[in-house]
């Protein structure tokens, strides 16, 4: 059996993010990868991703690996997947690594960026990939709040919890980067729950136009509650950025 690691890419504004569902005439990611596959290799493979984004939620850095029962020529096979994907789904690259890497189970991390438009106008170019806030946020005050999400802390405030599983997760950073008229979110972390960066950021936006307190984002993030964050930020402002591994895991350079 051979590993292989796709590296893919994808607008999500046209998927029910990525996980494939039951009914197969809603478009996923997943769903129309696995299809791919199946046409090219002639079987199902079951497919591992790093992070299963949400409907709208867009990717420049996805991982994802299965195993297939010999080895082919990767060149070929990401010209074919590109040319059945595209232009929604791009493969950036297929590799051959090593047989005990998995895409989910051998990330050290998972990194997102969240663009918040400033301007004073929708730029209708790019109004599938920015959320446009309009100008006057506290930039500042939202730097303080997203001080505080580093480290591993329950997250329950900001997830959509599913009964069994923690919320429990370790953020290595969080900070605001200003670029021109665009306000960038970067965060990392070893893993994320459902609606976490989005909420993150709905907690900034926020603090930043002065509806809550930077004061009281500690007690908020302390507490379980669901409801004490206001705001979810919509989908299409995010991008699974880029997922981290050791290199020798993963066959390929660091």
């Amino acid at each position: 059996m051979t590993t292989l690691r796709l590296d893919l890419a994808y607008d999500g504004s046209g998927f029910r993010g990525y996980a494939a569902q039951t009914d197969s005439r809603i478009r996923t990611v997943q769903g129309e990868l696995e299809a791919a596959l199946e046409t090219l290799l002639g079987s199902a493979y079951e497919t591992a991703v790093a992070g299963r984004t949400d409907a709208g939620v867009h990717a420049r850095g996805q991982v994802v690996s299965l195993r297939v029962p010999e080895e082919i020529d990767v060149g070929r096979l990401q010209r074919s997947l590109n040319g059945i994907l595209g232009p929604e789904i791009s493969v950036m690259a297929v590799s051959m690594v090593d047989d005990g890497f998995h895409a989910r189970f051998s990330a050290l991390w998972r990194r997102y960026r969240y663009t918040l438009s400033l301007g004073p106008a929708p730029d209708p170019l790019r109004r599938g990939h920015q959320w446009h806030v309009g100008p006057g946020l506290d930039i500042s005050a939202m730097g303080q709040a997203a001080a505080h999400f580093p480290g591993e802390q329950d997250f329950g405030a900001f997830c959509r919890s599913v009964e069994g599983n923690t919320n429990v997760r370790k953020v290595e950073d969080a900070t605001w980067e200003k670029e021109g008229a665009l306000l960038h979110f970067w965060i990392r972390a070893n893993a994320f729950c459902q609606q976490m960066v989005r909420s993150l950021v709905g907690l900034c936006y926020d603090v930043g136009r002065g509806f809550t307190p930077v004061g009281s984002v500690a007690e908020i993030i302390a507490s379980p509650d669901r409801g004490r964050v206001v705001t979810v930020a919509p989908p299409h402002g995010l991008v699974l950025w880029e997922v981290g591994y050791w290199p020798g895991e993963t066959g390929m350079p660091g």
